[in-house]
């Protein structure tokens, strides 16, 4: 079950991009006002069992500190293809493309839609998204650029502009496609069942006290931790405690392998192992603490069978970063794609969750936590590195563009 926290305005877009998925039950959180986010978040969360939840920019910047830790959401947006179609809506409407003014939208895309609609780009005034920001000061800037350069119409993403505007300046909705939130959708969906497979796969985490005099107290401290309540806990060599428990188990403990805050309950060391076989993950779990206890402070590193390192893990939950045990060939690839080693290694992992299928540059982006723009640079580079392909594409939408998909060929490079 996905949850939706919509506008009444949008009901009918979400409903119809929803609507192509199968096996997924939807729970609605509608409202006609801002003010209103938080109390239907919170009737949401209490009334269903959510599996995911997907909402746009202002009901997350409203209620983000409502989402619970461990439940796998998505923000919606629009994208740079909605904002070409409002100035397409403009234009059918007799009116020129400039001036104007557009909320919500990032510089960066406002100037990539300008460019290639070939538009005065001083003539438009840009207010990108602020969480802080009241609806007020939005319908306040757009008002100023009206009488500054008395422009016939607004490009706003916001439904509470609509409002206050209505009836003195006309407003063009540059929301999101049905197209774009079912992609969005999609791959929400996809998260959510990649996160239930995970469930059922084990992982190994080995811990190693400093002395074997200490192995005890650490092997009492795991017990009596909540979250190692059901996980099969055994002494391992002199000074290791071997911990075997689903993945989803060890994500949790880690915050998604970002940190591991038991550790600073004592100067233990963690490797974690995840193989295709029982055997294999006590090897890699044993080559991961080995690595960590390199490290001047202690903390964690998880070792997976096809190669790929996360680490360090800090005992305060230090930045995530990824990279691979044999350095040489990725930095070379990197070097070849004029991309760091860490996002190539990123993109690499990205690669075998998709286990051959093809993606687009927005999917990628998102995928990543950057711009649709920054993404379609990246597929750029990626093309001319040869490092991706073009295999077709996909129409998500009726009256827009066909979307490129692309199949990313890292691994056989490497």
């Amino acid at each position: 079950m996905i949850g939706l926290v919509v506008h009444a305005g949008h009901r009918a877009r979400f409903a119809d991009a929803a609507s192509t998925l199968t096996g997924i039950d939807f729970a609605w959180a509608v409202y006609e006002r801002e003010d209103e986010v938080r109390d239907r978040v919170a009737g949401l969360l209490t009334r269903h069992r959510l599996d995911g939840l997907l909402m746009g920019l202002v009901p997350f910047a409203r209620a983000r500190d409502l989402i619970p830790a461990d439940l796998p959401f998505s923000v919606t947006r629009s994208a740079a293809l909605d904002l070409a179609l409002a100035w397409a809506r403009a234009r059918g409407n007799g009116w020129p493309a400039t001036p104007v003014s557009v909320d919500t939208f990032t510089s960066e895309t406002v100037d990539e839609v300008a460019s290639a609609l070939n538009l005065d780009r001083t003539a438009i005034s840009t207010l990108p998204f602020d969480p802080d920001q009241p609806i007020s000061e939005v319908v306040g800037f757009h008002r100023q650029h009206l009488t500054r350069t008395g422009a016939p119409y607004v490009i706003s993403v916001r439904m509470g502009v609509a409002a206050a505007l209505d009836g003195h300046t006309p407003v063009l909705h540059a929301l999101a496609t049905p197209g774009t939130i079912r992609a969005d959708l999609h791959e929400l969906a996809l998260r959510i069942r990649n996160r239930q497979a995970d469930s059922h796969r084990f992982a190994v985490g080995l811990f190693l006290a400093r002395t074997p005099e200490e192995r005890p107290a650490l092997q009492r401290l795991l017990v009596g931790t909540p979250e190692f309540a059901d996980a099969w806990i055994d002494r391992h060599g002199v000074r290791g405690v071997l911990v075997l428990a689903p993945v989803s188990l060890f994500e949790t403990v880690t915050s998604q392998w970002v940190g591991l805050p038991i550790l600073s309950e004592t100067d233990a060391v963690a490797g974690f192992g995840m193989g295709s076989s029982a055997r294999l993950s006590v090897a890699l779990a044993e080559r991961a603490a080995a690595r960590a206890e390199q490290d001047p402070d202690p903390g964690a590193y998880l070792f997976t069978g096809d190669g790929m390192t996360i680490g360090p893990m800090g005992a305060s939950g230090t930045p995530l970063t990824y990279t691979y045990r044999e350095h040489g060939p990725l930095e070379q690839l990197a070097g070849r794609a004029g991309l760091s080693p860490a996002t190539l290694s990123r993109l690499a992992a990205i690669e075998r969750s998709l286990e051959g299928r093809p993606i687009s540059p927005g999917e990628l982006a998102r995928a990543l936590g950057i711009t649709d723009p920054s993404g379609r640079r990246l597929i750029r580079k990626l093309t001319a590195a040869e490092l991706v392909e073009e295999t077709g594409s996909a129409q998500e939408n009726r009256k827009g563009r066909p979307t490129r998909l692309y199949r990313l060929s890292i691994l056989a490079a490497l």
